[in-house]
């Protein structure tokens, strides 16, 4: 008797990872998906959601967009030979119109390119990047007192009910 595998999902998402960080250390002003290049045992463990991006940021070189720092572990059911480097750069690709947008922002307004989230779409790894300035202590400061303020008010709401 053979057995007949179900159709695959032809559409949805899964979100491998977030870099949380990233939102804390900058202001994110637009985010943008790049497909990532990558080797085969790759994808087996972004699938396994082995993937880091918290020191991670992207880089424009040569008329490309490479992503620096990702730290995605070796597949563990692969042997030695067929194993990827952990931390090599992963080239991005984007449409040649966004890349010279980026460059333009990049060089002129003094912002950086930082990987926001890993997410599988249609079996596809996708990164989506943020054109995002950096912020200051302070600036850090006001938004963990901020966001305390909106959880003290959320608790006495919840306390009154």
């Amino acid at each position: 008797m053979t057995k007949t595998r179900m159709p695959a999902k032809t559409g949805g998402e899964k979100v491998v990872t977030t870099n949380r960080k990233a939102y804390h250390d900058y202001f994110v002003e637009e985010e943008l998906e790049a497909g990532v290049v990558l080797h085969g045992s790759e994808i087996k463990s972004i699938r396994q959601g082995r993937v880091t991006l918290r020191d991670a940021y992207a880089r424009i070189e040569n008329g490309e967009l490479w992503l620096v720092g990702a730290h995605i572990s070796p597949y563990e059911h692969s042997g030695v030979y067929f194993n990827h480097e952990p931390d090599r750069p992963r080239k991005l690709l984007i449409h040649h119109r966004e890349l010279d947008y980026l460059r333009s922002k990049v060089e002129a307004s003094g912002y950086t390119l930082v990987p926001v989230r890993m997410v599988l779409r249609k079996g596809r790894a996708k990164v989506d990047i943020a054109l995002a300035k950096g912020k200051k202590l302070y600036d850090k400061r006001a938004a963990l007192a901020e966001r305390d303020a909106k959880r003290n008010i959320e608790r006495e709401l919840r306390e009154r009910d």
